[in-house]
């Protein structure tokens, strides 16, 4: 039943039509022009609905959305769509038929999905190649009662150049934003929870992930197969097993970043070549950083190494420089002096000696390492470098971490705080 302007006739200029519930949402969607707005009165109203104009579904409070476990429940098929303040839940669940809360169509570019609350569907939002859209402040709760595997993700983009995912609330998903085969998108100032990946990139180029906060994930941002990423800013706390994932990311750079109390490793970087990794805090982990599979000229400088376990390791032969222009990075085991008082220590730190390289290989010789053998081998190490083995050198360590202000939200900077 649809109250005051039901039907607009044609030619009429935009206005607002209140629709109540009782099935009467797709009939007014039918009945309106472009730049109608759409106002939900609260209760619940049937979906799934398909939007084909470039209207704007607005909610009052406790207006619901429900899908009633039925496809997509809100589908877009118009460019310049608002989807706002409503509660969208109860999508399907058929992964194959990319079930939705909001589906938004390649052809709907343009589109903006605001201060919704998405509960219980498969996939949060699908951005399926809608270009320059816009999906901001909403929460975003996925299926909790089937197995991570067989959940979306909170978001999903594909093929939507210009599309940004901004200060959203994600939890119970599978991944928090799961993107492929797109280009210059932003994510920023996202939250992530109860996921398995906050920010997984496959094939996403030319684009931005500043700002966000992981909480106690598998991973915090994974990111592979992209190029030319800014990845700024965000913070990683409690993430189970890695902070930061770089697979085959390449010309990128990578600054500003916390990673802390975390599980294996804080950094895993695989095969990954010429970036920059500057300014960052990788702290509490197993392994801060570790490093392999032939990754090249990376720039890696101001970062600050405390209290991990393994500071770093790199399985190779080659010595890896890391510090740049007279900057090297901090490290907390760094027994050192810097008797000039110019902030850098008078010798060159390595993180690794050849017991390392053994143990690594061997997990039992840890068994030895409180040996008086070990003791001598690592003494004549520090006696005669040359019999060091390759591996990463920083010729110009710091003597503090390096002051920094974190870029995130305000609750995340309470937390910092606390």
């Amino acid at each position: 039943m649809i109250l005051a302007l039901a039907a607009i006739p044609l030619g009429a200029v935009a206005g607002t039509v209140d629709v109540v519930p009782g099935g009467g949402l797709a009939q007014a969607i039918a009945a309106a022009s472009d730049g109608d707005v759409l106002r939900l009165e609260p209760g619940v109203h049937a979906g799934p609905v398909i939007v084909d104009k470039a209207v704007t579904l607005e909610g009052l409070p406790g207006a619901v959305v429900d899908g009633r476990g039925q496809g997509s429940t809100i589908k877009v098929t118009a460019p310049g769509v608002t989807i706002r303040a409503l509660e969208v839940r109860n999508s399907g669940l058929n992964l194959e038929a990319q079930d939705s809360g909001v589906f938004l169509d390649r052809k709907a570019a343009g589109t903006t999905v605001e201060h919704n609350r998405l509960e219980d569907n498969l996939i949060g939002v699908y951005v399926w190649g809608a270009a320059q859209s816009v999906v901001r402040r909403n929460t975003i709760v996925g299926r909790k009662d089937i197995r991570v595997n067989q959940r979306g993700n909170g978001v999903q983009v594909w093929n939507a150049p210009g599309a940004k995912i901004i200060d959203n609330d994600i939890s119970f998903g599978r991944d928090g934003i799961f993107t492929t085969s797109s280009k210059r998108n932003v994510f920023s100032g996202n939250r992530f929870t109860n996921v398995r990946f906050a920010v997984h990139y496959m094939y996403t180029n030319d684009s931005e992930v500043s700002r966000n906060a992981s909480y106690g994930n598998d991973v915090g941002y994974a990111l592979m197969y992209s190029s030319r990423l800014l990845v700024r800013d965000n913070l990683s706390e409690g993430d189970r097993n890695h902070g930061l994932m770089f697979n085959f990311a390449n010309e990128s750079v990578v600054e500003g970043n916390v990673i802390r109390k975390g599980g294996e490793k804080c950094v895993f970087i695989y095969n990954a070549n010429n970036n920059r990794i500057a300014d960052n805090r990788f702290e509490g982990c197993d392994i801060g950083v570790h490093f392999t599979a032939g990754s090249e000229r990376n720039r890696i400088t101001g970062n600050a190494f405390i209290g991990n376990r393994t500071q770093v390791k790199y399985v190779g032969t080659r010595d890896l420089e890391w510090s740049e222009r007279g900057r090297g990075n901090y490290w907390s085991d760094n027994p050192a002096f810097d008797l000039n008082g110019d902030g850098i220590a008078d010798t060159a730190y390595r993180p690794n000696d050849v017991v390392d390289r053994v143990v690594w290989s061997v997990p039992l010789a840890k068994l030895l390492l409180n040996s008086p053998a070990v003791q001598v081998v690592r003494w004549a190490q520090s006696q005669f470098p040359a019999i060091t083995p390759g591996g990463v050198v920083d010729s110009a360590p710091l003597m503090r971490p390096p002051e920094r202000k974190p870029g995130w939200r305000q609750e995340d900077l309470a937390r910092e705080g606390s």
